[in-house]
């Protein structure tokens, strides 16, 4: 029977498969997977021996620590990233993770706090995590925001740095190892505080997700779509258009269009323009175009050849008659009065 590994062990072991994580070329793969999941294992049993060990005190500071132990202080942060970089389908199995995580920074925020290496905003951060509270501690003017976050990134900058320089010296004393050690918690907390937030609004996000039973009843409706593409032999994917249709593919292979199309968003609407015609079909006749317009005002009535036309007097209408006479008339008078061309006299020699 193989001896249970020691903490030691495990917090080595665990490191080196962290540190392995970042040459996947992708998170979702199964072997990435596999490897954060073990992390995770190996990382919770760690726990678990430095709390029956009890390792650390809240009655110590932080010069009371070992060097040796001072990695232990890191576990509840590594922790909380790994349950980050989970890949999980459900969202309700993704808030699940993201809680722990959440819980596992807090942690990590207070067991660093008793020994002094957490400030005022990073405390108050941890606090309003999941309670509704701005989890963000910086200014709200945009001005001094951005002051704020450019003083973030040198500190972390610095920190990062330092920590590079440190672990590439060949062997460490015991004070280069302390130091090395302190500056990757100072800069675990800044990433802590910057983690936080990002979970606070991706669970805000997931409250927006539908219900179980919402979310099966879509994937029925998804699979019956399916179902009805694979009985008709209608395909949406527009690089799967066979070559013997008119026109040809649509797509090349590198999904570069061949030539135009357009683009319908329901296939209904394909089927109902099978049999129609190419050219716009008249919505109404001429006629009632005519009185649409007439009714619109569009026609205006009158005008043409006929409108100099005078229409036909009655003679037996005496009082029309008296009227025409006498209008005729006056302008018999206005004639004789006003001769041709003697209106305007202006600019004659």
């Amino acid at each position: 029977m193989s001896e249970a590994p020691t903490l030691r062990q495990l917090l080595k072991s665990s490191s080196s498969l962290i540190s392995s994580l970042s040459t996947h070329p992708s998170s979702n793969t199964p072997e990435y997977q596999s490897s954060v999941r073990d992390a995770i294992s190996q990382l919770t049993t760690a726990l678990d021996l430095v709390a029956r060990a009890s390792v650390f005190s809240l009655n110590e500071s932080l010069d009371d620590v070992s060097t040796g132990d001072l990695p232990c202080l890191k576990i509840t942060f590594s922790l909380a990233d790994l349950y980050t970089k989970l890949s999980i389908s459900t969202p309700f199995e993704r808030k699940a993770a993201l809680l722990r995580a959440l819980q596992y920074y807090k942690d990590f925020i207070t067991l660093l706090d008793a020994y002094d290496l957490v400030s005022a905003t990073d405390r108050a951060a941890a606090s309003n995590a999941g309670t509704g509270r701005p989890v963000s501690q910086l200014p709200t003017d945009p001005g001094q925001r951005r002051l704020a976050k450019i003083a973030q990134f040198k500190q972390e900058k610095e920190l990062k740095g330092k920590i590079q320089q440190l672990e590439q010296g060949a062997r460490l004393d015991e004070e280069e190892a302390r130091e090395l050690h302190i500056a990757s918690l100072r800069l675990a907390v800044m990433q802590t505080t910057q983690q936080l937030e990002m979970i606070t609004m991706e669970l805000e996000m997931l409250k927006q997700a539908p219900p179980p039973e919402e979310r099966e009843r879509l994937r029925e409706e998804q699979d019956e779509r399916a179902r009805q593409t694979k009985d008709d032999g209608y395909n949406e994917r527009l690089d799967k258009i066979p070559n013997d249709i008119k026109g040809g593919a649509l797509l090349n292979k590198d999904g570069k269009p061949l030539r135009p199309f357009t683009l319908l968003d329901k296939r209904q609407q394909l089927k109902d323009g099978v049999f129609r015609p190419g050219h716009s079909l008249p919505t109404m006749t001429i006629d009632e175009y005519l009185e649409e317009e007439r009714r619109r005002g569009g026609i205006i009535e009158g005008g043409g050849e006929k409108s100099g036309e005078k229409p036909e007097m009655d003679l037996d209408d005496e009082e029309a008659v008296d009227k025409e006479m006498y209008k005729q008339r006056e302008w018999d008078e206005f004639k004789e009065a006003n001769p041709r061309e003697t209106g305007n006299t202006l600019n004659r020699g």
